[in-house]
């Protein structure tokens, strides 16, 4: 694969079933999502509140007609830094027959130019604590772990 040929767009309701089996395609993914047919209702839901929200950009990346990898990016007002923007990136995933020929890098290094089109003076992402290779992953490309993140499921 020629990594200049891959492109970036945004998701329709048309990518979604790729999208969802992206997501599921994985140890940690397999665990949480539900990739079955018909797509729950959930996933459908989840794309029309993203597509409406002009703060929020489902991106997949695409080799010709095929979408290989895929990003959420959600653009966030904050009162701290002066009111500054971020920019969260979530749901990173490449395809399995694509992983480790640069996609990846190529997705975040798009999301932070986007970012910046965007006037966003931070971005910032969140990595499972089970997936150690993501963390080295993030910070080659520039991350550095400035903060212990926290969630609560309810």
């Amino acid at each position: 694969m020629n990594t200049n040929q891959v492109t970036f767009r945004e998701a329709t309701i048309q990518d979604l079933d790729k999208i969802v089996f992206m997501l599921s395609d994985d140890v940690l993914g397999s665990k949480r999502e539900l990739y079955k047919q018909p797509l729950p209702e959930s996933y459908i839901k989840a794309f029309q509140s993203i597509n409406a929200d002009p703060n929020n950009e489902l991106i997949v990346a695409c080799y010709g007609e095929k979408i290989i990898g895929v990003q959420q990016i959600t653009f966030t007002p904050y009162i701290t830094h002066q009111g500054g923007w971020r920019a969260t990136i979530e749901g990173v995933r490449t395809a399995s027959s694509e992983r480790g020929k640069g996609v990846g890098s190529l997705l975040i290094q798009w999301a932070i130019q986007r970012a910046k089109e965007r006037g966003c003076h931070i971005v910032q992402l969140t990595t499972d604590k089970k997936r150690p290779e993501a963390l080295h992953f993030y910070e080659k490309l520039g991350f550095t772990a400035t903060h212990e993140g926290l969630k609560l499921h309810i």
